[in-house]
């Protein structure tokens, strides 16, 4: 039985990309800060903690044993959406610690596993639309989803001899926790036209994308952005 690590897989995203490979038959390894489980299966370990802690990336792959897949879901907003000329250091440090520190350094764990291993395998990272949009009252939200986006790319060149490919998937506005508190916001923007595709992204739209990108159907693509977001992308007159 193949094994995927998934982050960030208490809730939202990641426990919609857990539920995927479950459902395709692997056993998933599942990491995130709440201690409860999110859910009971035979094939689910869950492992709380924190990924911007090295002690907790390390139980993670030691849980995993044998990486097939990662999927790097594991990602938070900032505590208070404060202007760029007012953002904190502390704020900066909380989010750039897990969204990037800590997915940069669990993917070297685990790209070391999956290379010993001599099997190949897929890494996923969860990026945003962020990753190219400014949101300046975010602003440490959008850096570190640039930078995933870099480290996407460094991991798929490095790895790509391996025959481990690396790839990356961009959310748009999806119904999550994170975004509950601004809902009202996105349904006035959604329904004023701000997307082709008008409605909600969910959670299993991104775990959909997961799957494709690690399931084997695309062995030759590596280093790739893929957009789903309704067409929020698309440039448009």
């Amino acid at each position: 039985m193949k094994t995927a690590i998934v982050t960030g897989a208490a809730s939202g995203i990641g426990l919609a990309v857990v539920k995927k490979f479950l459902e395709e038959g692997y056993r998933v390894v599942g990491m995130s800060r709440r201690e409860a489980s999110p859910m009971e299966h035979p094939h689910f370990v869950y492992v709380p903690g924190d990924i911007s802690a090295d002690s907790d990336r390390k139980r993670l792959i030691a849980a995993a044993e044998h990486i097939d897949v990662l999927v790097n879901v594991a990602g938070v907003a900032p505590k208070v959406r404060a202007d760029l000329l007012e953002m904190t250091e502390e704020s900066y440090d909380y989010v750039l610690d897990i969204n990037l520190k800590g997915t940069f350094f669990l993917t070297q764990l685990a790209a070391n596993k999956m290379k010993e291993n001599g099997q190949g395998g897929y890494i996923c990272n969860i990026s945003s639309l962020s990753a190219y949009t400014s949101s300046v009252n975010r602003g440490e939200y959008c850096i570190s989803k640039a930078g995933l986006s870099m480290v996407t790319k460094l991991f798929a060149d490095r790895l790509a001899e391996f025959g481990i490919l690396v790839n990356e998937v961009r959310p748009g506005i999806i119904a999550t926790d994170m975004t509950g508190g601004v809902k009202q916001k996105y349904d006035t923007l959604i329904d004023g036209g701000l997307l082709p595709i008008q409605r909600w992204g969910q959670p299993e739209d991104i775990a959909s994308a997961v799957w494709t990108l690690c399931s084997g159907a695309l062995p030759y693509v590596t280093g790739q952005s893929v957009d789903v977001d309704g067409g929020f992308h698309i440039r448009r007159l």
